[in-house]
């Protein structure tokens, strides 16, 4: 990548965009098959602003609903463009990307149209998707970071010989592509019924059902369960962060952990590590608390908690909690994910949700008795470690389908498949 910078930085020199576009000497990054040759990528595409209309309603296609994650909207002016154009996003983070049009419509103002020439159009989708990454770490402009386009236009494109050569080499993309996206789509749905799992699985522990094999082989009562309000199953004591700003620079950077609803909310049970400390004057203002602690976010993440491996401060936005006899700390932890959308939802609706202390402690539960709630801790941890094997494992083979559609692009464009 860092080659093709330097190459194509070297051919621009002090060339406009005029010259850019006009044939110079193209650098070769690599050997061709016999028959291909290397050109600039204007040499087979242009970049156009479609066709300027008005009076007539039709979609504007945007880059979210170009996604599939917007309904679209309509309007009556812009840029017309046909369904089946190529175009590419040139403003924004995502710029490289290039679309389909799949409708009639007008292109969005982030937009421009691939006039394609002398080359099939899939192929040359294709190849600007391999230097999407080149692209985006590339862009001009800071307020709207946009397209660089000489780098687009003189960019090195190696050319097959025939448009049957481009159509066999795409046929043998997409043949393989197919194969790869039924087993991403496999993977990824692993990894998204997740937290549907885990909610199924959080239902049937406390509603008893997880145990109710155990109750009878122990003798105990489907009724023993008591209502209990949650301020009733311990302690409960709030962070502290009184200083004002919370951002000042004195508080922080010395020996004593700190930890923000952000590493809660992004811990997987237990805290492990922390990326802020506090200094003495931050501690002084501060709190320490010890570890095995259970920490429930009130405000920005609500409702999210973790347990402390070790001794450490948080602000007023979380919450500590120190079990009472007879309660189990990750007993509360796992009834307490259980309760999170709840919880959320109690949160009155101001400018940033804020979950009160008196309102968290007043929420009744359903608590077993104690050999209960370490039985179904016990489930719970064997369960849910497995599923997370099984996301994780699902998460590599989409990993490992990415590396290798990358590797297929890059033997294609070398005449290698």
């Amino acid at each position: 990548m860092k080659n093709e910078i330097e190459h194509t930085s070297t051919m621009l020199g002090s060339q406009n965009m005029k010259s850019s576009q006009r044939m110079v000497s193209v650098v070769e990054p690599y050997e061709l098959p016999e028959g291909w040759k290397w050109v600039q990528q204007n040499e087979v595409c242009k970049l156009t602003d479609g066709e300027k209309r008005t009076g007539t309603e039709f979609p504007y296609l945007e880059v979210k609903y170009l996604r599939g994650k917007k309904e679209k909207d309509f309007v009556s002016t812009g840029k017309f463009i046909k369904a089946g154009t190529k175009v590419i996003l040139v403003d924004g983070e995502n710029s490289g990307e290039v679309f389909t049009v799949p409708e009639d419509g007008f292109m969005g103002s982030t937009f421009k149209a691939l006039e394609i020439s002398n080359v099939n159009e899939n192929y040359l989708q294709y190849f600007i998707h391999t230097k999407k990454d080149l692209y985006r770490n590339n862009k001009k402009g800071s307020a709207i970071p946009h397209l660089d386009k000489k780098l687009f236009f003189t960019m090195p494109f190696p050319l097959p010989p025939t448009l049957a050569e481009q159509q066999r080499i795409v046929n043998r993309i997409e043949s393989m592509f197919a194969k790869l996206d039924e087993a991403k789509e496999k993977a990824q749905n692993v990894v998204d019924g997740f937290e549907t799992r885990k909610v199924a699985i959080l239902h049937k522990a406390f509603t008893g059902e997880l145990t109710a094999k155990w109750r009878k082989e122990n003798g105990v009562s489907d009724d023993s369960w008591e209502e209990k309000k949650i301020g009733e199953c311990g302690k409960w004591e709030r962070g502290r962060s009184k200083h004002r700003p919370r951002n000042a620079p004195e508080l922080f950077g010395g020996k004593y952990p700190f930890i923000q609803t952000g590493d809660i909310a992004n811990a997987d049970i237990y805290i492990y590590e922390h990326k802020q400390t506090l200094s003495e004057f931050g501690f002084q203002q501060s709190r320490l608390f010890p570890k095995d602690t259970l920490c429930i976010t009130i405000a920005a993440n609500i409702g999210k908690v973790a347990i402390l491996t070790y001794d450490c401060c948080f602000p007023d936005s979380v919450v500590g909690f120190t079990p009472f006899e007879n309660v189990d700390s990750k007993f509360m932890y796992y009834k307490i994910n259980d309760m999170q959308k709840d919880l959320e939802a109690m949160a009155p609706a101001t400018a940033q949700k804020n979950l009160n202390l008196k309102l968290l402690t007043s929420v009744s539960v359903q608590i077993p008795t104690f050999p209960e709630q370490v039985e179904i801790v016990r489930i719970l941890d064997i369960i849910i470690e497995k599923e997370t094997r099984a996301k994780e494992a699902a998460q590599n083979v989409l990993d490992k389908i990415a590396l290798l559609k990358k590797s297929i692009l890059a033997r294609a464009f070398r005449g290698k498949i």
